[in-house]
């Protein structure tokens, strides 16, 4: 999977509904649902609650985060 093909895809899909899970250590594993809200070169933000968490999108690429679409 390409970097700049996962940003295209969050660039589309700005302000769109999504679920946002983190798979961290010791199988924790962390879910968060809001507004896809901001992409930058690095790091995209989702908005949940009126607090933005932000996520690399080398974590997406490597399965460590996973989006989902509502």
């Amino acid at each position: 999977m390409n970097i700049n093909l996962v940003k295209e895809k969050l660039q589309n899909n700005l302000n769109k509904k999504v679920i946002v899970t983190v798979y961290g250590m010791r199988n924790k594993i962390t879910r968060y649902e809001g507004i896809l809200y901001k992409t930058y070169p690095n790091i995209f933000s989702i908005l949940e609650n009126n607090v933005e968490k932000s996520f690399s999108y080398n974590d997406y690429i490597t399965g460590d985060v996973k989006i989902r679409f509502i």
